[in-house]
C-alpha cells in the first residue's frame, strides 16, 4: 500500500489516498474513477509523501534514556541551588516548619528544606502551611 498526497487543481482541495501500488494512481485517474471529495472534479494530482518509517527498539530506548537524562540533569541543577539558598533540617521539617509558620521567629535566614513523610506535608497543607515537594537524588544514586 501507497499514500499519496493529493490536490484538486479545480478547488485546491488537499487530501489523502491510498493505492495498492503506484500504478494503480495513473490507472484510476485515466479510468477517470478519482475526483475530489469536495467539488467532485476529476482534475486531481498527486504529490510526493514523506515515508513512514517506524523507529527501531533501540532508538526508541536511547530516546527515553536521553529524555531521562534531561530531567534527572534539571532536577540535579534544582538540587544544587536547593541546598545553596535553603538550610537544609533533615528530618525535622515538619517541626521546623510548623515553628516557623506558628511563631513567626525564624531562626534561619534563609528558607528551609528536608525529608518529611507524604502524611506529614498533607497535614501541614491542612495547617495552611505551603510546602513544595522535589524529586531527589542521592549523589551515590545512578
Amino acid at each position: 500500500m501507497i499514500r499519496y498526497n493529493l490536490t484538486c487543481k479545480s478547488c485546491l482541495k488537499k487530501f489523502d489516498s491510498w493505492f495498492s501500488a503506484s500504478k494503480q494512481f495513473d490507472k484510476i485517474k485515466k479510468l477517470n474513477l478519482l475526483s475530489c471529495p469536495k467539488c467532485k472534479s476529476n482534475n486531481i494530482e498527486k504529490s510526493l509523501m514523506a515515508p513512514n518509517l517506524n523507529k527501531t527498539k533501540k532508538s526508541l530506548l536511547s530516546e527515553k534514556n536521553l529524555k531521562f537524562k534531561r530531567v534527572k540533569s534539571a532536577i540535579r541543577n534544582y538540587q544544587r541551588y536547593i541546598s545553596k539558598n535553603f538550610n537544609y533540617v533533615g528530618d525535622n521539617f515538619t517541626y521546623e516548619a510548623r515553628s516557623i509558620h506558628y511563631n513567626k521567629k525564624n531562626k534561619f535566614k534563609k528558607g528551609i528544606y528536608g525529608k518529611a513523610k507524604i502524611n506529614d506535608i498533607k497535614e501541614l497543607h491542612e495547617e495552611g502551611i505551603i510546602t513544595e515537594l522535589v524529586p531527589w537524588f542521592n549523589d551515590n544514586e545512578n
